[in-house]
């Protein structure tokens, strides 16, 4: 017949494993609570009557404010834009007609 251990066992927290197979649904818990208390607190605000409005009305704000910005947007893409040759026959073959490839 087997003997019993006669060394006391531990208490329960005090066995690192079981705090890995506990700590994480316990921070999991944690964060649902703490995720429903600003949830809860903090409720989201209504939506004016009149949004469709609104936005139209902040889209052709934006739309003005682009068309102060063209002259800057037109030279600063041109500054990056390759210069196109003059004519055809500067591009043609040496020897070739003029207006054949």
């Amino acid at each position: 017949m087997a003997k019993p251990d006669p060394t006391p066992s531990k208490p329960w927290w005090n066995y690192p494993h079981m705090w890995l197979v506990v700590g994480g649904p316990l921070v999991v818990v944690v964060a649902a609570i703490v995720t429903a208390v600003i949830a809860l607190s903090a409720p989201d605000p209504l939506i004016a009557e009149d949004y469709y409005k609104k936005g139209l009305e902040i889209n052709k704000t934006l739309t003005e404010q682009d068309r102060n910005m063209v002259p800057a947007l037109q030279a600063r893409n041109h500054a990056v834009t390759p210069v196109a040759p003059q004519n055809a026959a500067s591009t043609a073959a040496p020897g070739a007609a003029p207006g054949k490839p």
